[in-house]
């Protein structure tokens, strides 16, 4: 048994599909047009059941100047009939595409290689599309500020679409894979036909009259645009644009698109898209979980560290600022104090000794017993010098105490009443009394005399004239 790698299967099937369709012709509606500046054309091609990707080559388009004129086929070398431009090819547009078939192996995908497009004309239901999208977005059913957000894990949601299509058991199917459970409830209608219009919107008005959902599903699998038209019609857009509920849609496939998702609050590719935009993987939903339980558990242990750490940093103050450690510093504190004491007392008395032996001499020096040595005869005369200043200073001092005895005896106030004067005071106040008018009649007296006091009462007061 040969195992193939990527590269040679997808070589293999290259070499098998290029030999095997070396030109075909293709017929389909241009969709998915796009123009970049290298000058290449690249669509897609779509009928009711497929898509062909396609890419129009700059060197295989006909030049400007030719265009709505008559060209040679380069293929057969006959004069064709001028084929649609690059500039003049539009989306919805019926084309006839000739080429090659190519694989190209870093996408793994084939393509048809255009060397001649044909217009074969732009449909009328085409045609009815672009006016009812004219018309609704004059109206604002396209709005981006009418739309409602979708709610991201319902638990009431409401689908409407066929009871038997395929839509809606791959939306059963994915929902039932996904989320935390939740009550779908089916609201049955057409999805094709000429009723089918009418059947969607009335669904959609009877799910909003009940009011019971969160948000609306409308889904249907894919198809030609004749099968889809039910979604194109002007009934369904308004009952999706005046819907309180949020309408999910997922009409058709990817490359599909309705009237009814350009007014949808929100369009996705396609029906099992739909489930996958409303709930999450129940994986994913695990994986979220393990995840926060894991950053649950990292927050708490941090927690508990910044907790430790607070803590040894309470102890530490608490034990640097407790009564006992302070008391230790205190008393370290304390004996270092003490040690300096003693160093510099000893410096001190250091310094006082060797201050004392100094002075001492210098005393030594100044009054040794060679300077006790002083003649008998000076020492004669300087004593009798000496008890001559004495006597003075001892006479004047004598004259002079004498002299303020005097003075002293003259002032003291008792004296006068040796010679019969007394002194008389105001018995109340004890106010010394030096007139007559310092008294009135009545007023008690006190009269001091050389050797007691004699308490009287004024009878009358009589001033000298």
């Amino acid at each position: 048994m040969h195992i193939f790698t990527v590269e040679e299967l997808t070589q293999a099937v290259k070499d098998v599909l290029e030999a095997q369709f070396p030109f075909v012709w293709v017929k389909g509606q241009v969709s998915n047009l796009a123009r970049p500046a290298s000058g290449h054309v690249y669509f897609s091609l779509k009928d009711g059941g497929a898509v062909l990707n396609v890419v129009w080559f700059k060197s295989s388009q006909p030049p400007a100047s030719t265009s709505g004129r008559e060209r040679i086929n380069p293929l057969t070398g006959e004069v064709d009939e001028a084929g649609p431009g690059a500039s003049s090819l539009r989306e919805g547009q019926e084309v006839l595409c000739a080429g090659r078939l190519n694989v190209y192996p870093p996408r793994g995908s084939y393509q048809l290689v255009a060397e001649l497009v044909q217009d074969q004309g732009v449909g009328q239901l085409h045609l009815a599309f672009e006016a009812m999208k004219r018309k609704l977005l004059a109206k604002g059913f396209f709005d981006e500020s009418v739309k409602k957000p979708i709610p991201y894990g319902p638990s009431r949601v409401a689908v409407v679409t066929a009871l038997k299509g395929a839509a809606l058991q791959d939306f059963l199917r994915i929902a039932k894979e996904r989320g935390t459970g939740s009550e779908i409830r089916v609201h049955p209608c057409l999805v094709q036909g000429e009723r089918a219009g009418g059947e969607i919107a009335a669904a959609l008005d009877a799910v909003n009259r009940k009011g019971w959902a969160e948000v609306i599903v409308l889904i249907r699998g894919g198809g030609a645009i004749e099968d889809l038209w039910a979604f194109n019609t002007e009934e369904v857009a308004e009952a999706v644009h005046r819907s309180r509920i949020p309408v999910l849609a997922g009409i058709g496939h990817e490359v599909d698109t309705t009237i009814a998702d350009l007014t949808a609050d929100l369009r996705v590719a396609t029906p099992s898209h739909t489930a996958q935009v409303l709930w999450p993987e129940r994986a994913v939903l695990r994986q979220r979980v393990d995840e926060c339980e894991a950053g649950l558990g990292r927050a708490y242990l941090r927690f508990l560290e910044r907790r430790q750490r607070d803590l040894a940093g309470l102890r530490q103050g608490l034990t640097w600022f407790s009564p006992g450690k302070r008391l230790e510093r205190d008393r370290e504190r304390v004996a270092g104090l003490v040690r300096r004491l003693k160093r510099g007392a000893i410096r001190h008395n250091l310094r006082g000794c060797e201050h004392l032996s100094r002075t001492l001499n210098r005393l030594q020096h100044a009054f040794g017993p060679h300077r006790l040595q002083v003649p008998a005869g000076e020492l004669t005369t300087l004593r009798s010098r000496l008890d001559l200043a004495g006597e003075g200073v001892t006479g004047t001092r004598e004259r002079e105490l004498e002299s303020l005895t005097g003075r002293l005896i003259a002032l003291n106030p008792e004296a006068p009443l040796d010679r019969g004067y007394c002194r008389v005071r105001d018995s109340e106040s004890g106010r010394a009394l030096r007139s007559v008018a310092e008294v009135r009649a009545g007023a008690g007296v006190d009269i001091r005399l050389r050797d007691g006091t004699l308490t009287a009462e004024v009878v009358e007061v009589t001033p000298d004239k």
